[in-house]
């Protein structure tokens, strides 16, 4: 069983806040800026350029350490499909190849993993995969 650089309780953090970033829409209220109460808070659900959830979501991974990327997208793989438990080296190894094409590595790594549909789904799966119970851990960050 790999050992993952990245602790559950992040990992938790980051399922929370993306499906969170998954739930959103395009914009379906052509008269936002009228009284919220009265349009039954729909516009909360809409994604925006000044989306806080992506905010919170974008710094939270970007302000991970290298490997501790490089286990999101191992994970996010797993719980795809992409391989199994005993293959992790082997994701996690094209995970290393994948990160050094990118010319901004945290950058690029944050806008891989939130066009990921399904993030927090995928990520959810990848750690069930590897019998990690992540559904009991605070989902607030931690340093």
């Amino acid at each position: 069983m790999p050992e993952l650089a990245i602790s559950a309780e992040k990992v938790a953090f980051i399922i929370e806040k993306a499906r969170e970033f998954d739930v959103k829409e395009a914009a379906s209220d052509p008269d936002s800026g009228s009284n919220a109460a009265d349009d039954d808070e729909i516009d909360v659900l809409e994604d925006t350029n000044s989306d806080p959830v992506a905010a919170e979501l974008s710094g939270f991974i970007q302000a991970l350490n290298e490997d501790e990327q490089l286990d999101l997208v191992t994970l996010m793989w797993l719980g795809r499909g992409d391989g199994d438990v005993e293959e992790w080296d082997d994701l996690r190894g094209r995970a290393i190849e994948a990160r050094a094409e990118f010319k901004a590595p945290r950058r690029e790594a944050v806008r891989y993993l939130l066009g990921e549909p399904m993030l927090g789904d995928l990520l959810a799966d990848g750690m069930d995969e590897l019998g990690i119970d992540w559904t009991d851990e605070r989902t607030t960050p931690v340093s």
